[in-house]
């Protein structure tokens, strides 16, 4: 997951493969809830490991549930068979609607049975996200609830005992959030023992398939509510939670949105294949795909798997009440860009009582990219960009810390006038997707020239790597490490038992040997470390015995042929930074910047002395000094390669400079070459 200021992803021409979809964040939520409230153990199997469900599970234990972890996404939780097992807890749900709604029902419930009090919050957002349509519906029922804040809204204070009045239907507004019927849902049948329960919805029920997915969870744990029209809900008597044992989590169609508008967008030689749901899900956001097909993507569908490839070009424009997909629709809004006349969602109201106002979130990113956005209440009509490139221009997407805004915006990158898209505070997409941006890279393909390179260079000790690490680090960028890879071949030479002393080098044969050691060598960087096939070798490989190899065997242009290409390699999604010899000349001349980094001599051999000193290692610091002195007059005057800075290098001596100093100077040359507006903040505040 990015945990950089703002992630720059650059043009993307090209979507194929296959995308294994995390799990469904509602389905996930409410399984984990249903699961707490029945008797005995239930595996849940493919669940979402997201902030959400984070913050359920958190929950769940200090109610009292037993939760194991069975690996990356299983859970085993134990239940409490519709006890109490704490009677006093402060639960803090984040932003997660899905858990605070049913959680503030279900306690509601419980603590008018056995006592106890609750107090329920989140983070700033979630204290502006209204929930006072369920708060009096509780109140009616004879629960006990209290609000900490500002009425309407959370924080609450749950607690108990109360009499509940169940003979009169209990009324809920259906018109803000599906959540609320849902939520009541979810913890009626705690008190259905002796007499049948009833649910009315005051006003048109929005987001149907959510209350659907409801109703079907609640049959697989044994609550069959009967249903009458969207209006009316009666949970029979003598209903109770019996755990099913195994649940598996259906794939996030939300999620899916994203993956069947890149396949729309840029699948034109081969389909993208989405793993994890299919056309019959449960799910109501499943319907997002009819809705792409009317855009005109073609889509294939499986039991738990969808094909999706580009048809028609541009996309066909539409207008479409999207009440039942409210989340998947903002995808819509992105596809929109690209299509033939202007799109216009309708019955999107809910929008605006979501982690952000997504109406207003919308128009104001649209807009960015050049296209012409209007609104309204409950309405969205966004104008398209022109098919072959007009009118497009880059642009800096704020997020809101807001999941979908983040997701759906990478989809711009997909912009015929090839401009780069920033997304600022990718972390965002915790809430449900986690590893969305790295799931992307594996589905999309850009032009190399334009995945974007930073080159920095500079002699022996002055801290290249270092710099080039950090920099990665804060752009999200991979990290090339060229002398590395050098050490890497001299490591392997010794141990394939090829000798790289300079008179052996001298013979032919043996620097073939090299080169086809060289064209092989399965070289990774992962983590700050140095990796050689399985084996982590990075203190070997930074030793000075290394180091005087890789200056050796460097010097072999049948080496540097060999590596060539295995370097070019490295340039991938969403961008570069190369450290080493001739990266800015030969391996990337085409990179946008090229920093050649240096400090004086005495201060590279003292930097050097404390790095051995570091490491338990002692040495001569006049030793250091000479042998600096040396290397340098060597790489300088050899044949291959020598050091000296590329033409259009920006030299930066870091002999005074912190290296935060050094990293900061590389970050602000980068920005003057980003085609985004100045955002020194972001760029100063690094990763978080």
């Amino acid at each position: 997951m990015y945990t950089t200021a703002f992630l720059d992803i650059p043009p993307l021409r090209r979507a194929a493969g296959t995308v294994r979809l995390p799990g469904s964040k509602s389905i996930s939520n409410r399984v984990l809830l249903l699961a707490a409230l029945s008797a005995g153990r239930t595996e849940v199997h493919d669940l979402l490991d997201s902030d959400d469900t984070r913050v359920m599970l958190q929950a769940l234990q200090q109610l009292g549930c037993g939760v194991q972890r069975l690996g990356p996404t299983t859970v085993a939780v134990q239940g409490l068979g519709g006890q109490l097992a704490q009677r006093h807890a402060q639960l803090f749900l984040g932003n997660a609607g899905t858990a605070m709604r049913p959680l503030t029902a279900a306690l509601a419930v419980l603590t008018a049975q056995h006592g106890g009090v609750f107090e329920l919050s989140g983070v700033p957002r979630m204290h502006e996200r209204p929930i006072g349509d369920l708060v009096d519906a509780l109140r009616r029922l004879g629960a006990d609830v209290t609000y900490l804040g500002q009425p309407g809204y959370p924080p609450l204070r749950v607690q108990g005992p109360a009499t509940l009045h169940l003979q009169a239907p209990i009324q809920v507004r259906g018109d803000v959030s599906s959540q609320f019927l849902t939520a009541l849902l979810l913890a009626l049948p705690l008190a259905a023992q002796h007499r049948p329960i009833t649910v009315e919805v005051v006003g048109e029920l929005i987001s149907k398939p959510y209350v659907d997915i409801t109703l079907k969870l609640l049959q697989r744990f044994g609550v069959a509510v009967q249903r009458d029209g969207w209006q009316r809900f009666t949970i029979p008597a003598g209903s109770a939670y019996r755990t099913p044992g195994t649940v598996h989590v259906e794939g996030d169609a939300s999620a899916a949105s994203y993956f069947i508008a890149a396949g729309a967008l840029a699948a034109s030689d081969a389909a993208l294949t989405i793993e994890g749901v299919g056309l019959a899900s449960i799910q109501g956001d499943i319907a997002f795909a009819e809705a792409a097909r009317a855009m005109g993507a073609r889509i294939e569908g499986e039991a738990n798997r969808l094909h999706v490839r580009r048809g028609a070009w541009p996309l066909r424009a539409l207008d479409l009440d999207c009440n039942a997909i409210p989340d998947a629709a903002m995808t819509l809004a992105v596809m929109a860009l690209y299509a033939d006349g202007p799109c216009t969602l309708r019955n999107i109201g809910s929008w605006r009582v979501k982690e952000t106002d997504r109406i207003a979130a919308m128009a104001t990113e649209l807009r960015k990219f050049g296209a012409v956005v209007e609104e309204g209440p409950d309405w969205l009509r966004v104008h398209p960009l022109g098919a072959d490139g007009t009118g497009w221009r880059a642009a800096s997407v704020h997020t809101y810390d807001d999941h979908r805004m983040a997701m759906c915006a990478s989809l711009a990158a997909f912009n015929p006038a090839r401009r780069p898209v920033r997304i600022q505070d990718p972390r965002c997409v915790a809430k449900t997707f986690p590893d969305y941006f790295e799931t992307l890279w594996q589905v999309v393909q850009a032009d190399p020239a334009d995945i974007p390179v930073i080159c920095i260079d500079g002699p022996s000790a002055c801290g290249k790597g270092t710099l080039a690490a950090a920099v990665a680090q804060r752009l999200g960028y991979h990290v090339l490490d060229s002398g590395a890879l050098y050490r890497l071949l001299g490591l392997a030479a010794q141990r394939a038992g090829v000798p790289t002393d300079d008179a052996a080098l001298a013979d032919a044969a043996v620097a073939e040997r090299l080169a086809a050691l060289a064209a092989q060598l399965p070289a990774r960087f992962a983590d700050g470390r140095i990796w050689l096939g399985d084996e982590d070798v990075t203190d070997e490989v930074r030793s000075e015995a290394a180091g005087a190899a890789a200056s050796r065997v460097s010097a072999l242009p049948a080496v540097r042929t060999a590596l060539l290409q295995a370097q070019r390699r490295w340039r991938r999604l969403p961008g570069l930074v190369a450290d080493g010899r001739d990266m800015g000349t030969v391996v990337f001349p085409d990179a946008p910047l090229k920093v050649y980094l240096t400090a004086g001599v005495a201060e590279r051999a003292r930097r050097r002395h404390e790095q051995l000193r570091a490491r338990g290692e002692h040495a001569s610091i006049d030793d250091l000094l000479a042998e600096l002195e040396a290397r340098d007059a060597r790489d300088r005057t050899r044949s291959v390669a020598a050091l000296k800075p590329a033409e259009d290098a920006l030299l930066l001596d870091n002999t005074h400079q912190t290296i935060e100093q050094s990293v900061q100077t590389v970050l602000d040359w980068w920005q003057q070459r980003r085609p985004f507006a100045p955002e020194r903040e972001g760029l100063a505040a690094g990763s978080s």
